[in-house]
C-alpha cells in the first residue's frame, strides 16, 4: 500500500487518480478548495469500505497560508508519503490577485507546488521510493518566462499565464531535484495531453468557445492516468525526468537550464520575503 497526497484531488485528473488509487488499496489524501467535493470523496470511500484509507484536506492552494496549513495537517496525520501529485490549477481570462497579493495563476500553479514540495520533503524522504509528480506541461522554451514581470502585471493573458506557469514548473523540477535528489526523492514532470476534465476557470466568451471545442475532442480522463501511475509505482532512477503523453523527453536541453532554475528560485525567495 502506498500513501499518496494529491493536490487538486477533488476534480479532473486528480480526482480520477485518487479514485483509482483508492480502489487498488492505497492510502489517499486529496487537497481541494471545495469542502463539499472533499466530503463526496470521503462518502464514496466509506461506501466502498475504504474509509480508513481516505482523507480530505480543504484548502485554497492559491493562498500560501492555506497551503502551509494543509501541509501541517498532512504531516500530523501521516508518518511518511510515497508520492506527492500536483494537479491543481485554475484558468482566469482576467488578471486576479489573491488576498495575499499574488497573481492567482502564479500563486496556485507555481507557488503552491513549490511550497508543498518543500514542506512535505521530510515525509517523502522517509518513504522507500518517494516521488513528486508534477502534472504541468514540460518541454517549452525559456522564452515563455517574463523574468521582469513574473506576475504578468503588464499585458496579462490567461493562456500566457498558464504557459509561463508550466515553464516555471519545469524550472521548479530542476531546483527540487538538485536539492532533494540526493535524499532519494525523484521529481517527474508530466504533460498528459489535452484531457476532458472540467477545465476549471473563469473564461471570457471567446476563450469559453475554444474550451468547449477542446472538450469535445479531448481524451477521456482515464487515458491520462497511466503515465502518472507508472511514475508513482516505479519512479525513474534519475532525480529529474519529464514525459509528454507517455513519451520521455530530455531534461538536458536549454529549457531545463540549471542556472535559470536557480535564478527563478532566488527571485521567488525575494518575492516571498517582501510579502
Amino acid at each position: 500500500m502506498k500513501t499518496l497526497v494529491i493536490a487538486g484531488g477533488t476534480d479532473g485528473i486528480g480526482k480520477a487518480l485518487a479514485e483509482l488509487c483508492l480502489r487498488r488499496g492505497d492510502r489517499v489524501v486529496v487537497i481541494g478548495r471545495d469542502p463539499g467535493k472533499g466530503r463526496g470523496f470521503l462518502d464514496a470511500a466509506r461506501a466502498a469500505g475504504a474509509a480508513e484509507r481516505a482523507f480530505s484536506v480543504t484548502a485554497d492552494l492559491s493562498l500560501l497560508a492555506e497551503t502551509s496549513r494543509a501541509a501541517d495537517e498532512i504531516r500530523a496525520a501521516l508518518p511518511s508519503i510515497d508520492a506527492l501529485v500536483l494537479c491543481a490549477r485554475h484558468y482566469r481570462s482576467r488578471r486576479t490577485e489573491t488576498a495575499e497579493g499574488y497573481e492567482e495563476n502564479f500563486a496556485l500553479f507555481y507557488l503552491s507546488r513549490r511550497l508543498l514540495g518543500q514542506e512535505l520533503a521530510g515525509h517523502l524522504a522517509r518513504a522507500a521510493h518517494p516521488v513528486v509528480v508534477n502534472v504541468a506541461g514540460p518541454g517549452a522554451g525559456l522564452e515563455l518566462v517574463q523574468w521582469d514581470d513574473l506576475q504578468l502585471r503588464h499585458g496579462y493573458h490567461g493562456g500566457a499565464a498558464l504557459g509561463q506557469g508550466g515553464k516555471l514548473n519545469d524550472l521548479l523540477g530542476v531546483s527540487y531535484a538538485e536539492e532533494h535528489g540526493p535524499a532519494g526523492i525523484r521529481y517527474v514532470l508530466i504533460h498528459p495531453g489535452v484531457t476532458a476534465t472540467g477545465f476549471a476557470g473563469a473564461y471570457d466568451s471567446a476563450t469559453l468557445d475554444h474550451i468547449r471545442s477542446m472538450q469535445r475532442h479531448a481524451k477521456p480522463v482515464e487515458e491520462a492516468l497511466p503515465p502518472i501511475v507508472v511514475a508513482i509505482d516505479t519512479p525513474p532512477s534519475e532525480p529529474l525526468s519529464a514525459y509528454v503523453e507517455g513519451r520521455r523527453i530530455s531534461v538536458g536541453t536549454q529549457g531545463f537550464d540549471p542556472e535559470a532554475a536557480r535564478r527563478l528560485s532566488r527571485l521567488t525567495d525575494r518575492m516571498l520575503a517582501r510579502n
